[in-house]
This record gives C-alpha cells, structure tokens and sequence, in this order.
C-alpha cells in the first residue's frame, strides 16, 4: 500500500526529480544570459566523438564546461590544463545528472582578455554617454535604393554579400566604399569611407563589417572613434561583423546589428523579396482579371452579334424559309405516315378476306382429309405386314390373337406382305 505524505494544510504538491531538475533548467537556462567568463582550464578530456569536456576554475570556485565538436572545430586556441583562457558561453542543466554546466560557443587565450577587459570599460563608457541609447537609433529604409558596404573589397563577406542579394533579385545599386578591417589605420579609413559617404549624398543605407575571427582580428570595430562615428552617422547604419557570437562596440553603437554580412544581405532584401512577390501575384491578379473582362465583353458581343443578324430582314427572310421546310417536312411526313396507315389497313383486310373465302376453306379441309387418309393408311394391316409382321389365321380365316387359341396340329395360315404360306401347329 502506498504511503501517504502530509504537506500540511499549505497545499503544496511533492514533484518529482525530473520535474524539479527542469524546472531549474528552465529557470537558469532563461535567467542566465549567455556571457564571457575566465578562468583556467582543468581536468581537460577530449572525446573520440570530438566533444572536449573540462572545468574552469579560479581560486576560489569551479564550473564544468563542454565545447561541443562544431564548436571546437572552429577554436584556434588549442586548450590545455592550466591555460588560462577566456570563453564565451551559456548555461546548460544536464537533467540526467542534475548538474549544471557552461556550453561554450568561443575560446581565447587570457592575453586576449585584456582586450576584453578593455572592450567592456569602453563599452559601459560609451552607454553611459547614451551612446547607445535605444531611442537613437534610426529605422532602416524598407527598400533603399543605393546601399553602401564600407569593407575590404577583396575579403569574402562582400561575395557573399553580393551573391546573396542577387540570389534573391534584389534590383538596387550597391556601392562597395573599400576600407581596410584589420591592423592598423583600419579604423581610421573606414572612419574616412563614413565621412565619403555622407559627403556624396547617394545613400540610403550604409553597411560596415566583415568575415569572422578572434578578438584581435575585429578590433578595429571596438575603437573610439570608429565607434563614435558609426553613432553620428546620419544615414541608418548596419553593422555586421563577424560570426553570430561576434559582438563588437559597432554593434551596440549602430542603428541595426546584423549577426553575418549575409544577414545583412538578407535583412536588406528581405522586404523587397516580400513587395516582389506580393507585385508579382497583383500582376497574376490583374492579368487574370484583364482576361475574364475581355472573355466577358467577348462574350456579350457575340451574343449582340447573334441577336442583330437575327433582327436584320435578311435574317427574317431565312428563319421564313425555315419555317417553310419545317411546314413541309411536317407535312410530307404526315402524309406518309396516313398511307402506311392505309396500306396496314388494306392488308389486315385482305388477310381476313382470304380467311373467310370458300377456296381457303376448300384447301383447309383438303389438307385435313390427306392427314386422315396417311393415318389411316399407316394402321391398315397391309402397312403391318410390309413393316415385317405376319397374320396368323385358322381354318375359317380368322385372325388368331393368342397361343392359347392354338391346338396342336391344328392347320394354319400365315399372311406376309407379298403372300399367304399354310402351316401346321406342333406341340
């Protein structure tokens, strides 16, 4: 028998384990926003799956951490214990143990944390500034018509960028203002291409970025002035740098980030892709219209055509004509029908005329008295005997019908087809 458990009168309802540890997965997944974090890598294991497991730890506390093998596949940093190293990932609740753990999607050696340390002094800096306030950024143009991509014009985010719009049709001019992205001076000519492009006045919309890489690699987005004029810019900025796990302080200070070039690209057409489509079935919609109207006054001046040749004295004159033959036809097949009908009449006559004549009779009543005569003739004896019958009789000439009448000695006759023969009965 089950036992039961008071919980009191507060109503509380005991859960199980698997609905307790989710709930608390549901809670820190949600609650904890995915984050850099330092630390110094222990009890490193690499799986033969590629998964690579292995803690984080600092003086005073330690978390497990795994870096999946997509993930790791794409770490320059080659992990080892007791590397000091700086990551970026989200928390992840392993229910079957009921263990929490980090899920890092980044890895850089602690060299490059003090690039992150820095990164984040002038990231908080500049939001206090209102920098990055939300109420300054400027909505994106829903169909610019002349796009600027400050990037290097040899680097494979702007092939990728351009494949894109014209895989999907985009019909706008895109204007690539070459900049470097990389090492020194970069942010100060994509500084310079800003300027350009306010100075030419052909914009609608300006994009900066470029391909993915490590901290060091997208550091110009995250200097001052770069960043500042990114903020001042008066036409709608896009910044896309990087990978999905790339954030630069051009991201923050930019009216709209975008998560790769390509997305970029699809953010900019993804509107003109929906008007296209939305034109391209008005223009079904009207050309089926434009059909079904003219298929409709085609059809009403058919019928105007068909009832002016039927109005016009030509016309009368020919439906007279008509009526005319079908009058005559009617009429002949009137008169056709009345002869046939005498013709069975006169032939149902003559059948009972000749019924009813003496000759009909006199031929019956013939016909009759031959099939008597043939009976007859077939029952007479002489048509016995000829079928191989004989007729015994007595002295007297009397037919004999029975042995029994028989005595013997007794002389007899017998009468054949062709003659009579005398015989003697013996016992």
């Amino acid at each position: 028998m089950k036992a039961e458990i008071d919980l009191g009168d507060s109503g509380a309802r005991a859960e199980s384990v698997s609905d307790f540890t989710r709930r608390v997965k549901a809670l820190l997944e949600g609650g904890v926003r995915p984050g850099w974090v330092r630390g110094e890598v222990s009890n490193l294991r690499a799986q033969a799956s590629g998964h690579v497991y292995f803690s984080l730890k600092d003086a005073t506390a330690q978390v497990s951490a795994v870096l999946f093998r997509g993930d790791a596949a794409r770490q320059t940093v080659k992990l080892r214990d007791g590397q000091q190293v700086v990551v970026f990932g989200a928390v992840s609740v392993y229910e079957a143990r009921g263990q929490y753990q980090l899920v890092v999607r980044a890895v850089i050696e602690d060299g490059v944390g003090r690039l992150q340390q820095e990164f984040e002094r002038l990231k908080q800096r500049l939001a206090d500034e209102g920098l990055f306030a939300a109420e300054k950024k400027r909505p994106i143009p829903e169909m610019p018509a002349t796009v600027g991509f400050i990037t290097s014009p040899t680097g494979a985010a702007v092939q990728d960028f351009m494949r894109i719009l014209t895989r999907r049709g985009w019909r706008g001019r895109l204007v690539v203002l070459p900049a470097k992205v990389q090492g020194d001076g970069a942010a100060a000519e994509m500084v310079a291409m800003l300027e350009l492009a306010q100075e030419l006045k052909i914009f609608d919309l300006l994009v900066i970025g470029r391909g993915g890489g490590s901290l060091e690699d997208l550091w110009a987005f995250n200097e001052e002035p770069l960043v500042r004029a990114v903020a001042g810019c008066p036409i709608p900025v896009i910044s896309a740098v990087g990978h999905e796990i790339d954030f630069t302080l051009c991201d923050f200070a930019a009216d709209v980030r975008a998560e790769t070039p390509s997305g970029a690209a699809e953010l900019i057409s993804s509107n003109f892709v929906h008007c296209a489509e939305r034109a391209a079935q008005a223009s079904e919609a009207m050309v089926a219209a434009g059909e079904g109207a003219v298929e409709r006054a085609a059809e009403r001046l058919d019928h105007a055509r068909s009832r002016l040749r039927l109005l016009t004295p030509a016309a009368q004159i020919e439906q007279g004509f008509l009526r005319l033959d079908d009058f005559s036809n009617r009429l002949a097949s009137a008169l056709r029908s009345l002869l046939q009908l005498r013709r069975q009449q006169l032939g149902e006559a003559r059948t009972r005329l000749m019924h009813s004549s003496p000759e009909t009779r006199v031929q019956h009543g013939s016909h009759q008295l031959l099939s008597l005569y043939k009976r007859l003739q077939a029952a007479s004896p002489a048509s016995v005997l000829n079928r191989g019958f004989a007729i015994v009789r007595d002295e007297r000439g009397q037919p004999v019908a029975r042995r029994a009448a028989i005595k013997a000695g007794q002389r007899l006759s017998a009468e054949f087809s062709d003659g009579t023969v005398k015989i003697r009965a013996e016992e």
